[in-house]
C-alpha cells in the first residue's frame, strides 16, 4: 500500500521560464509569500518520507523548509532531466513511490494529494490530477515506474504514462500553473490584488 510515509515528494522548481520573462516567477509575491513556496506551505503537514526539490538558479531557500536540494544545472534539457534527478534522489530504502509536484502551481491543496493516495493501486501506480479535461501534476508514481521515469528525455515529462494512468478530478482553479506574467496578473486579480503592490 502506498501512503505518504513511504513516498518521496519531488518538487520541480527548475526551468528556463522563458514565457514569463526576465524575472524569476517563483519569487514573485502572491498572497503574502513567494509564488514558489505556496505548495511547500500547502503540503507541509503531509507526512512524506522525504522532501526533495530540484532547482536551478531560483533563490528561494527550500532547505530551510526541510527539503533536500538537488541542483539541475541544465534546465534547457527539459522537464525530464528534473524528473530524472528527482527520482535518483528519491530512491532508497522505504521509498515505494514519488509524488511529483510543480513549484509554479500555488493553489494545490493537501486534500487533493490525499485523494491521489486513495486512488493508488500498488507498485505500478500512476495517478495524476485532472481539471476534467486533461491530466496534470501533481501526480503519484509507484516504484514500478521509477525506471521508466529515469529513462525519459526531452520536455514532455511523463505525459504518455500519465495519459494512460488514473485521473483524480479537482477544480481547474486548484491546478492553475503560472507560466506567463499575464497568468500571474489574472491569478492575483481573482484575489483582488494587483501585482507590485
Amino acid at each position: 500500500m502506498i501512503v505518504p510515509e513511504n513516498t518521496a515528494l519531488v518538487l520541480l522548481a527548475a526551468g528556463k521560464s522563458e514565457r514569463f520573462g526576465l524575472s524569476d516567477k517563483l519569487t514573485e509575491m502572491f498572497l503574502g509569500q513567494p509564488l514558489g513556496l505556496h505548495v511547500v506551505t500547502a503540503l507541509e503537514a503531509v507526512p512524506f518520507a522525504k522532501r526533495i526539490v530540484v532547482k536551478d538558479g531560483v533563490k528561494l531557500d527550500y532547505a530551510a523548509r526541510g527539503y533536500e536540494v538537488v541542483h539541475n544545472f541544465a534546465p534547457e534539457q527539459g522537464l525530464s532531466l528534473s524528473v530524472r534527478l528527482g527520482i535518483q534522489a528519491a530512491r532508497g530504502e522505504g521509498v515505494d513511490a514519488v509524488l511529483i509536484a510543480l513549484a509554479d502551481m500555488p493553489r494545490i491543496t493537501a486534500t487533493q494529494i490525499h485523494r491521489l493516495f486513495e486512488a493508488e493501486h500498488g507498485p505500478d501506480t500512476v495517478v495524476a490530477s485532472s481539471d476534467g479535461i486533461s491530466p496534470k501534476p501533481p501526480a503519484l508514481f509507484g516504484r514500478g515506474r521509477f525506471d521508466a521515469l529515469e529513462a525519459m528525455q526531452g520536455d514532455t515529462g511523463a505525459r504518455d504514462m500519465v495519459l494512460a494512468g488514473r485521473h483524480v478530478v479537482t477544480t481547474p482553479d486548484e491546478l492553475i500553473d503560472v507560466d506567463t506574467q499575464e497568468e500571474l496578473e489574472e491569478l492575483l486579480a481573482k484575489f483582488g490584488q494587483v501585482r507590485g503592490r
